[in-house]
């Protein structure tokens, strides 16, 4: 059996990211996620079909074969594994890897990829705060659903386009960061760090960054269109 093409292991990880953050599996949410034409996606959605990675219900909703899964989750977990190296190890910063990692997670050796894996010691994420080892997430709520006065620890960013981490970035927000939400309005979310360091945000860039939070607002999933950053506005 031929082992997936870099094309098809980018959709099966787009896939996986829409499983994570419990997202229906369909053609049209795969082709928002990665700013494509819908006929491209289901060009590739019936490549993936015809070669046992996914399968389709009647009503065209995508399921992963034991196969798929298995091969979306190593995918995963090497470009994780491969953005921490790059951050820890070459000190690259966390917001300039993700594209990088995209171009370097189809062509590890086993080899390079233990190397990676003793280089990064006990890091169990990504920089962005995804797990490195896939289906350890922690569960978390959107920063535009938290409340003035509840206090936040950052998890995770769920979109992690280069011009999102950027934003992010200039932000000063990070995984790990903790603070309290002192602004929420509808159109920013304002938190305050323990250092006194403001840090605001567009409501939908807020909207991706997973955080812990006490109280924590109640459960919702879904995840907005695009995401408006300042004047600017990116999909996924």
């Amino acid at each position: 059996m031929a082992h997936p093409t870099a094309g098809e292991e980018e959709y099966l990880e787009t896939l996986y990211w829409l499983h994570e953050v419990e997202l229906p599996l369909t053609a049209a949410n795969v082709a928002r996620a990665m700013l494509l034409s819908a006929p491209t996606v289901h060009e590739m959605v019936k490549r993936l079909e015809a070669d046992g990675l996914i399968s389709r219900d009647e009503r065209k909703r995508i399921s992963f074969t034991d196969r798929g899964l298995s091969v979306a989750e190593n995918v995963v977990s090497r470009h994780r594994l491969v953005e921490r190296f790059l951050t820890d190890v070459l000190g690259i910063p966390w917001h300039e890897v993700h594209e990088e990692a995209e171009r370097m997670e189809h062509a590890m050796s086993p080899a390079i990829e233990e190397g990676m894996r003793l280089a990064i010691g006990t890091a169990t994420t990504c920089p962005h705060g995804h797990p490195i080892a896939v289906g350890q997430r922690i569960p978390g709520a959107p920063l535009a659903d938290v409340e003035v006065g509840a206090t936040i620890q950052v998890l995770r960013f769920e979109n992690e386009a280069e011009q999102v981490l950027h934003y992010l970035y200039g932000a000063g927000v990070q995984p790990g960061l903790k603070g309290t939400v002192t602004e929420h309005d509808d159109e920013h979310v304002t938190f305050e760090d323990a250092e006194g360091v403001a840090h605001r945000l567009t409501s939908s860039a807020a909207e991706t960054v997973s955080v812990k939070a006490d109280p924590s607002p109640p459960a919702r999933v879904g995840l907005p269109a695009a995401v408006v950053l300042d004047q600017a506005a990116f999909g996924r």
